[in-house]
């Protein structure tokens, strides 16, 4: 059966079951339509996935571009055919008999106990449980979007089989506006944008690592400042750890047994041991933050201890999941760990729904969440789990959000909140998080004295707002197009002048701006105005200031907003006034 399959009880309402059900229907045809293109076609799954659908097939060779439009075409003579999806149950011995032909199905049927179900549609018969439209004339609003690679089951040890996507709609409208965010979304890549605005750049040297460019550091900084400034505001302290550890820290921890394969690690022969000694990069700060909490004896009157740090990790992710900013094999988080008393979590999580809402509204994010319960493999008895997932409720229900319960999607150790932003786009990307741990703190036996005189173990909350800040950064760009809000822009301000007749008087207003600290640049170069102006949108400053001879004459300046809006003339004086006021962090 494929795997995928979700009940109605797993959607929101009855249009996104229905829609649901559509992208299943229209992965079915198109597997028959590539069994036309690609006769002998060995077909794994094909599940419908948020936006759309796609089928993991074996053709015996690469698919091209060329062949989605004949697999297209092959799936309209199937679409306009409008046969049904009929549904029947079978037995192990004859699903083997169907799909005798059909290695990857086999397999799928091995592991399965019946009665199975097929379902036919008149050109190709598949292994399913469903749900499917009622015919296959439902499904004509589509468009097959791309090809990948993609192993067996998602093995890398299993054949590498090849992954068509495609997405579907109810109506042409619905269609056409998916594939214009589509479109736009590639004129927002933020590798294209980040390049061409000079932020970052990779190397084959270091992959997954970004070389942060002039422009690209100095929104890097802006961020990591306002977020330290913020945090310490609110009663954290903040740490800097180490990078390298031997190996036993994640032995205490259990990351050593959980997570050694997404780990940096080294081993050195010490002077005067005959066994080297492993090392790893850190790929999370958790387990040294304990060590702080360890290294002296702590009291109630402590708690909550807000430990705040933004050091360098390292994790060892698969080469072919590199994405740009978006997935990385060096990364800084704006991380923090709180060890409170038990009594104090409600408080703190709704300190830190508070902080979320703070730093997201400014920057034009909306974002939904999440409340992941305990897993089957969980460690801890159930009353600590109800008290912990009761703690998250209590906390997302006084500050009035919305959120969808993920059960059974916690941590081993402890509940969480995971907050999805939404951008410009409609997008959901995965940014804060808010995580109960009742365990690790056991693990590193930690311990504070509460007001009986009695030793008690804390409670620690993981959380991250930003995640990581490559990945955060990545997403303003395509967020905000790389046209930054003031505060945020690596270039608030172009100072550029029409002839040398004005680049005095220009120099003067680029020193005046950079003296009040306003991210100015000056382009007092040979090109006609016209070319500089051409420049300067591909920069994306909030402000372009034209100086000529009329400017220096009456020691005015006019200004310029995005999209070419004329702000007229104005004085210096005032102009910087605006600069600064409108550089303020809103958070």
């Amino acid at each position: 059966m494929e795997e995928h399959e979700k009940g109605r009880e797993a959607f929101a309402d009855d249009d996104a079951y229905r829609l649901h059900a559509l992208r299943h229907s229209t992965a079915h045809v198109m597997a028959e339509a590539i069994g036309v293109v690609f006769p002998g076609a060995k077909f794994g799954i094909g599940p419908a996935i948020e936006d759309g659908f796609y089928y993991d097939v074996d053709v015996g060779r690469s698919i091209t571009e060329g062949d989605l439009a004949a697999i297209e075409e092959q799936m309209k003579v199937v679409v306009k055919r409008n046969t049904p999806f009929a549904r029947k149950e079978v037995s192990l011995d004859e699903a083997k008999a169907i799909f005798a032909d059909q290695p990857f199905k086999q397999e799928l049927i091995q592991s399965l106990e019946g009665p199975l179900t097929i379902y036919d549609q008149g050109g190709f018969t598949d292994l399913c449980r469903g749900p499917h439209v009622q015919r296959t004339g439902n499904a004509k609003h589509f468009k097959l979007l791309k090809v990948s690679g993609a192993f067996w089951r998602g093995d890398q040890r299993n054949p590498q089989l090849q992954r068509i996507y495609g997405t579907v709609f109810q109506t042409r409208e619905a269609l056409d506006q998916y594939l214009f965010r589509l479109e736009e979304a590639k004129k927002r890549d933020h590798r294209k944008v980040g390049s061409a605005m000079g932020l970052f750049m990779f190397h084959e040297y270091a992959p997954g690592a970004a070389f942060w460019l002039p422009k690209g550091e100095q929104v890097w900084h802006i961020l990591s400042e306002a977020m330290r400034g913020l945090l310490l505001g609110e009663g954290y302290i903040a740490v800097r750890t180490p990078m390298l550890f031997d190996k036993g820290l994640f032995e205490e921890s259990g990351h050593w047994s959980h997570y050694r394969d997404n780990m940096f690690c080294i081993e050195k022969h010490e002077e005067g041991e005959e066994n080297p000694r492993v090392f790893s990069l850190k790929p999370m700060n958790c387990p040294s933050h304990m060590l702080i909490f360890r290294n002296q004896k702590r009291s109630y009157r402590e708690l909550p201890l807000r430990i705040h740090d933004q050091g360098v990790l390292h994790r060892d992710e698969v080469r072919g999941a590199l994405g740009g900013l978006t997935r990385v094999r060096q990364l800084s988080q704006d991380d923090a760990h709180l060890f409170c008393m038990p009594e104090q979590v409600e408080s703190e999580v709704d300190a830190l729904l508070k902080l979320v809402e703070r730093v997201y509204t400014p920057l034009g994010l909306p974002y939904r969440c999440k409340l992941s319960t305990r897993p089957a493999e969980k460690l801890g008895d159930d009353a600590l789990w109800d008290t912990a997932e009761g703690s998250l409720k209590a906390a997302l229900d006084k500050n009035g959000l919305e959120y969808k319960i993920n059960e059974g999607d916690g941590a081993f150790y402890g509940p969480k909140i995971d907050i999805d932003v939404v951008d410009a786009l409609g997008r959901s990307w995965q940014c804060a998080t808010i995580q109960l741990d009742y365990q690790l703190p056991r693990r590193f036996n930690l311990s504070y004295v509460g007001s009986d005189n009695a030793e008690h173990t804390p409670v620690v909350i993981h959380r991250a707002i930003f995640g990581s800040f490559e990945r955060f950064i990545g997403i303003l760009i395509e967020h905000f197009n790389g046209a930054f809000p003031m505060w945020l822009a690596p270039e608030q301000v172009r100072v550029m002048t029409v002839s040398e007749k004005s680049e005095s008087w220009g120099a003067e207003v680029g020193a005046a701006l950079k003296a009040a600290g306003v991210r100015a640049e000056l382009d007092v170069g040979s090109d006609k105005i016209g070319a500089k102006i051409r420049l300067a949108h591909a920069m994306k400053p909030v402000y372009q200031v034209v100086i000529g001879e009329k400017e220096q004459d009456e020691r005015t300046i006019t200004v310029k907003g995005r999209g070419n809006v004329d702000l007229g003339s104005m004085t210096l004086e005032a102009f910087v006034a605006q600069c600064v006021e409108e550089s303020k962090v809103p958070f």
